[in-house]
C-alpha cells in the first residue's frame, strides 16, 4: 500500500470569529491522532484569553480515546494565537513547525523588540522540520514540504492522502494567500504552488482559512490537489509566474492588516506562550507604532 493510500480520518473545527480552521487528524488503524492549526480564543478589547475552541477539540479527543503524538503549526499565524501550549499540557504530543521558524523569530524579534531573552533558534518547539523530512503518525507516513511564501516557515504537511497546506492555497474560488507580511514573496509562493501540484489529484487539501468567496454561502476548506489546479481563480495550471506576481503584489497592497497580528505574531513566534510576566507579575503584548 503506498503511502497516498492510507486515508486519515480527519475532523474539522472551524472558528468563525477568526476564519481558521483547525483539524484533528487520526489514523483509523491506531488511534494515533495529531492537532493542527490550532486556535486560542483572544479578545484584543480586553486582552484576555478563551478555550474554548481548544476545548472542543479536546472534547473530540477524549471522547474518541485518541493518543495525541503531534500538534503542528503550519506556520507563524498572523491572525490567530495558537492553542498549542495549553493543548499540549492536557493531551500530550510533540510540537512542530518548519524549520525556517528560525527566521520569522529574527524577523519579529526584532519588529518587536523581543529583548535577549528570546531566543530564536526554534527551541520553544519539539520538532523542527526541513523539506521532505518523513515522520509517521501511527501507521499513516507523513512527509513535509517547505511552501514558504506567505511566511519563511510555511510547511505542508502530506499526511496519507490529505495534504494540510496552511495559508498557502485557499479554495479555488477564493485563490492564494497574502505574500505582504515581512519575509513573504509572491514569487515565492507561486513557486510553493507548483510543488502541490505535483501531488496527485485526488490528494485531499486542507486548508487553514476561509472567508466566503463572492456568491458562495457557506464556509469550505476542504477541495483537491486536482480542483486547485484546475479551477484556483488566481493560480490554476497555465498562469505563468509574472501574471501572478503582478496580481499578488497589486492586490496585497489593497489589504489591510489582519485584526489580530500584533499579538498573534508575539504569541506564536513563541509556540504560543505569552510574554513573561513582568515584575508586576502581568505579561504584557507590545503594540509597535508606525511599523507595520
Amino acid at each position: 500500500m503506498s503511502a497516498h493510500d492510507r486515508k486519515p480520518e480527519v475532523t474539522a473545527f472551524f472558528d468563525e470569529e477568526t476564519n481558521t480552521a483547525s483539524y484533528v487528524v487520526r489514523d483509523p488503524a491506531t488511534n494515533v491522532a495529531a492537532i493542527v492549526d490550532s486556535v486560542l480564543n483572544f479578545d484584543p478589547s480586553s486582552g484576555r484569553t478563551g478555550k474554548h475552541s481548544a476545548d472542543q477539540m479536546i472534547t473530540h479527543v477524549r471522547d474518541h480515546d485518541l493518543t495525541v503524538d503531534w500538534i503542528l503549526e503550519t506556520h507563524v499565524h498572523a491572525d490567530h494565537l495558537s492553542a498549542a501550549p495549553y493543548l499540549q499540557k492536557e493531551l500530550g504530543g510533540k510540537l512542530g513547525i518548519g524549520k525556517h521558524i528560525i527566521d520569522v523569530q529574527e524577523i519579529f524579534g526584532k519588529v518587536f523588540n523581543a529583548g535577549t531573552e528570546f531566543e530564536r533558534d526554534g527551541r520553544q518547539f519539539d520538532a523542527l522540520f526541513d523539506d521532505g523530512d518523513e515522520f509517521h503518525l501511527g501507521s499513516i507516513p507523513v512527509r513535509t514540504i517547505h511552501t514558504p511564501g506567505h511566511t519563511p516557515a510555511c510547511m505542508t504537511f502530506v499526511i496519507g492522502d490529505a495534504a494540510f497546506v496552511g495559508d498557502t492555497l485557499f479554495m479555488p474560488d477564493f485563490g492564494t494567500a497574502r505574500t505582504d507580511f515581512p519575509g513573504g514573496s509572491a514569487a515565492e509562493l507561486y513557486r510553493s504552488v507548483q510543488k502541490l501540484f505535483e501531488l496527485p489529484d485526488e490528494t485531499r487539501v486542507f486548508l487553514c482559512h476561509d472567508y466566503k468567496a463572492p456568491g458562495r454561502d457557506a464556509f469550505a476548506w476542504e477541495t483537491t490537489i486536482g480542483e486547485e489546479r484546475r479551477n484556483n481563480i488566481q493560480i490554476r495550471a497555465g498562469v505563468g509566474e509574472d501574471e501572478f506576481v503582478a496580481m499578488r503584489n497589486a492586490r496585497d497592497a489593497t489589504l489591510a492588516m489582519p485584526r489580530l497580528i500584533i499579538p498573534s505574531v508575539q504569541v506564536n513566534m513563541r509556540a504560543g506562550n505569552l510574554p513573561a510576566a513582568e515584575d508586576n507579575g502581568v505579561r504584557y503584548l507590545k503594540v509597535p507604532v508606525d511599523t507595520l
